[in-house]
């Protein structure tokens, strides 16, 4: 009988676990400017430019339910979530690659449904679809999505540049597509048993859509080139505002203060929130899947920023001694926690 110890998952976190299957993998190639630890890989490409390439995997039942989930919406949210990360690199996406893994409950008629979503979402953002792959799969719809953009070196943001009293940005409002989600599942654990469903979502269309349909923040990086910003960290909301934080702190090795009344939150999810007995700060902070854009900016570019009018400001990086943290309008500090990080 063997002693090998086994560990569980759960003792080292989801972020833990890939810094520890990962440590071993050293660049060898001169090329590779930034392998794992990023929201995507950078390659070398001439002197002065870069490629950036990153991947997601959505799995059905994990990431979508297709109970109530259009397969035009999922096919155009799949694009947003690669494109996203590329981004959150400070780059222009460029090209992308879809592989599906297709069980036999799949017809061709929502496989095509699936792909207009697709076109639609690379005919929005400039994107060309070049290939992908097709397989059979025993445990539902899979999709892989493989996304590559192109910057200049100097201008990509990687998560390791934040520095001491740089201000922290966000685009858009949080908790909205938590919120989305949660009432999908109420109606549909409400309609389960019923012949002829007709789910009330009454006044929570624009949650709805955050969820089923969030748009990829390109407008944001096409506004901080035509102002000359170059963040010197970017990460995209895509695991919630804590995590995305803790993300932050750890590769640039600092600590941050988040300002409770600077967090935008939408009325719509402050209301359902309200409704269905949940805290609105909590969707925000742990929510997700929201794809907007986090970066910080040196305290000297706060009037550029502002002119943007497009983001706002909801803290500031502190000493990595200081910790990460969210400040109550009282004064108080709460420290963040995310799920993948180990206590």
């Amino acid at each position: 009988m063997s002693d090998k110890k086994r560990t569980e998952i759960a003792e080292l976190g989801e972020f833990g676990l890939i810094d520890h299957l990962t440590e071993g993998f050293q660049p060898k190639n001169k090329s590779t400017l930034k392998g794992v630890g990023d929201d995507a890989a950078v390659i070398a490409a001439g002197r002065d430019d870069a490629v950036v390439v990153t991947t997601d995997t959505l799995l059905e039942g994990i990431d979508f339910d297709l109970t109530y989930f259009p397969l035009k919406h999922l096919g155009y949210k799949a694009v947003t979530v690669g494109v996203s990360d590329v981004l959150a690199m400070n780059a222009k996406p460029e090209q992308i690659t879809i592989s599906l893994g297709v069980s036999s409950k799949m017809s061709v008629e929502a496989l095509k449904d699936l792909y207009e979503g697709i076109e639609f979402a690379c005919s929005e953002l400039g994107v060309d679809l070049v290939g992908g792959d097709t397989s059979a799969s025993m445990t539902g719809l899979v999709i892989n999505i493989t996304a590559v953009g192109r910057a200049k070196r100097k201008a990509i943001a990687y998560r390791s540049g934040a520095q001491f009293n740089d201000l922290i940005c966000l685009t858009g409002n949080l908790g909205a597509a938590y919120m989305g989600l949660q009432l999908l599942e109420r109606e549909k654990r409400v309609l389960r048993d019923v012949e002829n469903p007709e789910p009330q979502f009454g006044g929570y269309e624009y949650l709805l859509q955050r969820y089923l349909k969030p748009r990829a923040r390109k407008d944001i990086i096409d506004a901080l080139a035509e102002e000359k910003i170059v963040p010197t960290s970017m990460i995209d909301i895509s695991d919630g505002l804590a995590s995305e934080v803790l993300q932050i702190c750890k590769s640039s090795k600092c600590g941050a203060r988040i300002y409770l009344d600077r967090i935008p939150i939408a009325k719509q999810t402050t209301a359902l929130a309200e409704e269905m007995h949940l805290d609105p700060v909590v969707a925000a902070l742990n929510g997700g899947e929201e794809y907007e854009l986090m970066f910080t900016v040196p305290l000297a570019m706060q009037e550029q920023v502002m002119r943007l009018g497009l983001v706002d400001i909801i803290g500031h990086i502190t000493r990595e001694t200081t910790g990460a943290y969210l400040v109550t309008p009282d004064g108080s500090d709460i420290k963040l926690r995310a799920q993948g990080f180990k206590e």
